[in-house]
């Protein structure tokens, strides 16, 4: 089937070309038409339920942003620091975009809370009309409008931290390409030797990647997807097409080499490497689509956007690399490089040697590669979960360093706030049962641990008695006070009232997590039920909802490709010890990550704040290792079921796939490791940097002590046993007519090393 497409497409070589330019086109256009990624949605969990209500019905300040302005010398109530702060901010008062803007001047009690211990500092809060995105928009134009000559000003909050987020990853992007793709041309000259083979695979994987970023943009104009979807499409998608085509060429000019047409070198190049790589294709497609199990954050988003890029890369390996080599024919080896490459077909006497000395000493090479492994894998054992949260910013960044002053020196921000949300479907919520019920809910909560302070409709009665302030909050509107109508505006709606609990504890933290569970626990109210959010509820309900949805995600990505990796090689044992192989490489980075990320080795060098692990990072890691890993075993097993057909001795076929594909898969690797390098040491975002990190030690682990030890070790031990399956899962094998077979090259060319193997 390959060997017709490959045949196939030689025929077509210069119209296939030709229809590369529309395509080109086509994702400029992309660029032009497309939004920019954004993701805003709520998780389908508790606390988003909650948020979701507080959205619909409560008065809240829309899109906020803080300016913190600073003196040394004036104190925020002299009335000079109040006229250079009002100043400053007079353009935004007068801005149609801008709902409100809260200042310490506002009223007594803002003075309190907006003024820093020192006297120093004065923080204003502002309010911007419109969506999330809008806003998100506004904010940089909003932002260049305050200046102030004698004040210094300081930007945080919501819109602030997100335009730093997408600022550093629009950053990371730039920075890293501008590194990886030298770096791959370096490394692919070192492989290949020639100027001309060296610089198709990465033309090819630039126009995959061009049009798998284009490709996000568009998909930005239907759905919600998340701004580290680029990141996730340039890593993945630059390193895989540079992979992919580079085992293409180095087919093409080994078959060239051993003295085939050009028309049949394309074709065999296809029939061999070409269905390798569609297998290698399906199976981290695969794994990126495990991440479709978890619906509503963003981990799906990228699964979709990595799963097109995967997709964009077979393609165009498929389709435009080899009609290129079809036109170019023998000129793919013009330009030598002197002193390095090596000749097509020879892969050097290290994996030689290699692979004689793993045949002879099977049991001596596995029990080592198999102990660091799990060495490595150690620190995972006392792994601590947690979502991310501005702490994923460098120390440097200027929203960050704000964020950290208002939480170190205004007496009444930075606290961690708890909410809780009791909703009644049927309406009335401040009935006079459901006012005793509030009343006795903020008793017992305020006698809570960690419990600071209380806001909510009661703050109308303060001091009042029970029964007090059930007559109080339960007047009709136009005999209750202005004050009282607002204070109940402010925390109740048609269905909703509101319970906001601040604490002293960090949002992280295991007492602030107890805070949480405990106020869940308390009864419910009649009639209604009582609904938990704020940063920590989100935080352990995104962990919770994470792993509930890990063990079928897991579970789909292990079958189905145990499933497509049967189609390739045909054998039942072959595809478990596949799975069990990534297992292992996938351990050894978690490990890694817990080590440098956690336990802050290399955090100087890193340039990053030690933290626990965000559970999305570590899912979005394991769905495409699991990939990617399956890259080098598809590749390395393709080449041992072809040698075995022609010496039909497993132990040969094993030693001599190994030594053929040995120093391809290294050098595939390198670059495949060299542009995650890039990407996690470049990255200013903690989680680019641990996925770029993840990956390169997986890859590194995976093409090296994975495929080059434990690999041939363990099929040297299983012997004719790795091949076997039912008789009729061969049957089906054999009619599904997945087996290429193509007519076998020259004798000279294909005969097998000599190996003595004991």
């Amino acid at each position: 089937m390959f060997a017709r497409w490959g045949r196939f497409i030689y025929r077509i070589r210069r119209l296939t070309l030709v229809a590369a330019i529309p395509f080109l086109a086509l994702a400029a256009y992309g660029f032009v038409a497309g939004v920019a990624p954004n993701f805003n949605g709520q998780p389908p969990v508790e606390a988003g339920r909650a948020a979701t209500l507080i959205d619909r019905e409560l008065p809240k300040l829309p899109n906020p942003f803080d300016l913190i302005f600073t003196s040394k010398t004036a104190r925020a109530s002299d009335a000079a620091f109040r006229n250079a702060m009002l100043s400053a901010l007079a353009p935004l008062a007068t801005d149609p975009r801008v709902k409100v803007i809260q200042t310490p001047y506002t009223s007594p009690a803002s003075f309190r809370a907006l003024v820093s211990r020192n006297g120093h500092m004065a923080l204003a809060i502002v309010s911007v009309n419109g969506t999330f995105r809008q806003g998100l928009d506004a904010y940089p134009s909003l932002r260049r409008r305050v200046h102030s000559d004698t004040l210094r000003i300081d930007a945080t909050g919501n819109l602030a931290i997100n335009q730093d987020f997408n600022t550093y990853l629009n950053g990371d992007l730039a920075r890293s390409s501008g590194v990886v793709l030298p770096l791959a041309l370096i490394l692919l000259l070192i492989v290949f030797g020639t100027i001309v083979s060296a610089v198709l695979p990465l033309g090819v994987a630039a126009l995959a990647l061009v049009a798998g970023l284009a490709s996000v943009y568009v998909l930005g104009r239907f759905t919600d997807i998340t701004q580290y979807a680029l990141n996730l499409v340039a890593l993945i998608g630059l390193g895989v097409a540079i992979d992919y085509s580079l085992f293409i060429t180095s087919r093409f000019r080994q078959e060239l080499a051993q003295g085939r047409d050009v028309g049949e070198s394309v074709s065999m190049a296809v029939a061999t490497a070409g269905r390798a790589i569609f297998f290698s294709g399906l199976t981290v497609a695969i794994g990126l689509s495990g991440m479709f199990f978890y619906q509503g954050i963003y981990l799906a988003t990228m699964g979709l956007a990595g799963a097109v890029a995967i997709a964009l890369a077979v393609l165009c390996a498929l389709t435009l690399l080899p009609a290129l080599l079809g036109v170019l024919g023998a000129r793919v080896n013009r330009l030598q490089v002197p002193l390095v490459g090596g000749k097509p077909g020879h892969d050097g006497s290290f994996w030689h040697a290699l692979a004689t000395w793993v045949m002879r000493h099977p049991v001596s090479a596995l029990i080592p590669a198999v102990g660091f492994l799990l060495l490595v894998s150690w620190p995972i054992t006392h792994i601590n979960l947690a979502n991310s949260d501005i702490r994923a910013l460098p120390p440097q960044a200027p929203t960050r360093q704000a964020s950290d002053l208002i939480t170190r020196d205004f007496p009444r921000e930075g606290q961690n706030e708890v909410l809780a949300v009791l909703d009644y479907p049927d309406g009335n919520p401040l009935s006079p049962r459901r006012v005793g019920y509030l009343y006795d809910l903020n008793r017992r909560v305020a006698g809570l641990a960690g419990v600071r302070q209380l806001k909510s409709p009661l703050d109308a009665a303060p001091g009042l008695s029970r029964p007090a302030t059930i007559a109080l909050l339960t007047k009709p509107a136009d005999q209750q006070t202005p004050a009282v109508r607002q204070v109940i505006h402010q925390y109740s709606g048609r269905h909703i009232v509101e319970l906001d609990i601040l604490s002293h504890t960090r949002v992280q933290s295991s007492d602030a997590r107890t805070l949480v569970r405990t106020i869940r626990a308390l009864p419910s109210p009649p009639g209604g039920q009582h609904l938990v959010t704020g940063n920590t509820a989100f935080d352990i309900d995104v962990i919770d909802y994470v792993k509930s949805r890990t063990v079928p995600a897991v579970a789909f990505i292990m079958v189905v490709t145990y499933v497509i990796l049967f189609l390739l090689v045909g054998s039942l044992i072959l595809p478990l010890k596949a799975v069990f192989m990534n297992l292992l490489s996938i351990s050894a980075s978690f490990g890694a990550l817990v080590w440098i990320f956690q336990e802050g080795h290399l955090r100087s060098q890193l340039n990053f704040t030690p933290q626990e692990i965000d559970p999305t990072t570590l899912i979005l890691l394991f769905c495409i290792v699991f990939g990617l890993s399956m890259d080098y075993e598809v590749f390395l097993l393709t080449r041992i079921q072809e040698q075995f057909r022609l010496c039909d001795d497993t132990r040969q076929a094993v030693a001599t796939g190994l030594e053929k594909s040995g120093r391809l898969i290294t050098g595939a690797a390198a670059i495949m490791v060299g542009v995650f390098l890039a990407f996690g040491g470049l990255a200013n975002t903690v989680i680019i940097k641990e996925i770029g990190l993840g990956l390169a030690i997986a890859v590194a682990m995976d093409a090296t002590i994975v495929r080059g030890v434990v690999v041939p070790a363990l099929m040297r031990l299983l012997g004719s046993v790795n091949w076997w399956a039912p008789e009729s899962l061969k049957r089906i094998y054999e009619r599904l007519g997945l087996e290429e077979r193509s007519a076998a090259p020259p004798e000279e060319a294909l005969e097998p090393t000599p190996l003595k193997v004991v």
